[in-house]
């Protein structure tokens, strides 16, 4: 009994697994089926999608092609039109140069005709020509036989009739056209060179160097001789001057040709005096360390009067150059004091004319620099300022303008001119330089010589102070147009061998008294 219960049970288990897996399989089944006509559906959406988009993009691509091929149209028919304009502006262009021709074919035509005209009239005037030469020339031989004399002899003659009556009218004209200039750069000149003088004022006290040291005592000379001179030689030796003591009481007299050496004995007496050490070891310990100290001294002062000025870019040669004129005098006057009053006076005149007004400083400044060095290296200064301003680059101008200052070289630009100028203008002005009474005869007499080396000069007086020479000429002989001809070449002998500050005013007179005595 229970082993039919038992195989019941497995037929019902067995039976059960059965529908299981047909139910399993029957519903798998039914979804793969399900599956499939999604699927088909799906596909057919897509193909359906797929069939609509390929139309879109076709009816696209030829709405595109039409609008481009109309585009393309219109392109084609725009290069027609200037095709067809350019083709029409060609066609004129043609027809005009076609005038131009048949124009220029009727003006050659006309120049032919008139070449041949020329051609015929030359012919004429060369016909007319040989028989006025056959005509004047037998002229010129009756003229010969009635004048008796050649036709040479007759150019010479009216050669010199004409030489005399042109040399009457020159001087006529000249002596106008002077007047007429004077008159017209006096009022320009004036102007300027006194705005110049007004805008730069100076004090007029004269610059001379400084060559002897006081001495507070005579035991304070004795020290400075030292036993057997020996500290007296110590400082000659160190310094290169040539101290002078038993000349004057309590004053050492400093004799040197170099102002530089002269200033450093003078700072070193004046030290060893205040500090009281005096012997040879001392002495060269002080001039040395006074000689580094004048050359710093030196260089600041070239630096403050390029300041002074507004000038740039200086060579530190020049810079030292400059300082170096403050220890050099000129009739008194010193060398920096005038080349700065020169740099004012020609950079105010320059502005005043439209110049380049730092270079015509630069000018006026750099114009004596020569004199820094001249009396230590062999030529003037006028030679050695231009030397250095070359060497180190100065501009052309400026060195025309050192060249050219006293007259040497002829100036090649009008800052040179206004350079000398500012020299005269510095150098002739009221308390800047004195002279010594041996040269100012020796002037004089000099100046009172140059009128009488001309034909006709009666007397020559040279007055007030050598600014003027008035000739006094012989009423027979020089006639009122020579006067001024004579006028003109005195002065200009007076510029080529006299050296003088300032202006010389040549004054010729020419006087005629007829005397009777009544009885």
């Amino acid at each position: 009994m229970f082993e039919n219960i038992d195989a019941l049970s497995i037929l019902t288990y067995v039976l059960a697994l059965l529908f299981g897996f047909l139910g399993h399989y029957l519903f798998t089944k039914m979804k793969v089926s399900k599956a499939n006509v999604d699927a088909s559906k799906i596909v057919e959406e897509a193909n359906t999608k797929a069939d609509n988009v390929v139309k879109e993009a076709i009816l696209d691509a030829k709405t595109q092609a039409y609008e481009l091929k109309l585009e393309a149209e219109k392109e084609v028919k725009a290069q027609r039109l200037e095709l067809t304009k350019f083709e029409n502006k060609l066609l004129q262009r043609e027809q005009n140069i076609d005038r131009r021709d048949i124009a220029l074919q009727g003006r050659e035509d006309v120049l032919e005709q008139k070449a041949e005209q020329l051609n015929k009239r030359s012919a004429e005037l060369g016909k007319l020509e040989a028989t006025l030469k056959e005509q004047i020339d037998e002229k010129i031989v009756e003229l010969e036989k009635i004048a008796a004399m050649s036709a040479n002899e007759a150019k010479q003659e009216l050669f010199k009739l004409v030489e005399e009556k042109m040399a009457t009218e020159v001087t006529a004209y000249i002596k106008e056209q002077e007047d007429e200039a004077k008159s017209k750069a006096a009022l320009i000149s004036k102007d300027i060179i006194s705005n110049a003088i007004n805008r730069y004022s100076q004090e007029e006290t004269i610059e001379k160097t400084v060559n002897v040291v006081a001495l507070p005592s005579e035991e304070m000379k004795g020290r400075i001789i030292g036993r057997e001179g020996r500290n007296i030689k110590a400082i000659e030796n160190a310094t290169g001057v040539e101290l002078i003591i038993d000349d004057t009481p309590e004053v050492i007299t400093i004799s040197c040709f170099d102002p530089i050496r002269r200033e450093i004995a003078r700072l070193s007496l004046e030290t060893l005096i205040r500090d009281g050490r005096i012997q040879p070891g001392r002495i060269e310990e002080v001039v040395s360390k006074t000689k580094k100290e004048l050359k710093d001294v030196i260089q600041k002062t070239g630096e403050d009067a390029i300041f002074e000025l507004g000038l740039s870019r200086v060579n530190k040669e020049i810079v030292m150059l400059i300082g170096k004129l403050k220890y050099r005098t000129s009739y008194g006057q010193n060398a920096l004091q005038h080349s700065l009053e020169v740099a004012h006076f020609a950079g105010i005149m320059a502005a005043e004319l439209g110049l380049n007004q730092q270079l015509a400083k630069r000018a006026g400044l750099l114009h004596d620099i020569g004199k820094a060095v001249d009396h230590e290296m062999e030529g003037s200064h006028v030679e050695l300022g231009a030397k250095f301003a070359k060497k180190y680059g100065e501009n052309a101008t400026v060195v025309n303008a050192i060249e050219s200052h006293h007259g040497d070289v002829a100036p090649t630009s009008v800052i040179s001119i206004l350079v000398a100028a500012a020299d005269t203008l510095s150098a002739a002005r009221p308390g800047s330089r004195s002279e010594t009474i041996e040269n100012y005869i020796q002037r004089l007499e000099k100046l009172e010589e140059i009128p009488y080396t001309f034909d006709g000069v009666d007397k020559a007086f040279a007055i007030q102070a050598g600014r003027e020479v008035r000739v006094i000429v012989k009423p027979d002989k020089v006639d009122d147009l020579a006067s001024h001809r004579l006028a003109r070449e005195i002065k200009e002998k007076i510029e080529s061998e006299l050296t003088y500050p300032g202006h010389i005013k040549v004054t010729v007179i020419r006087e005629i008294r007829a005397n009777e005595v009544a009885k």
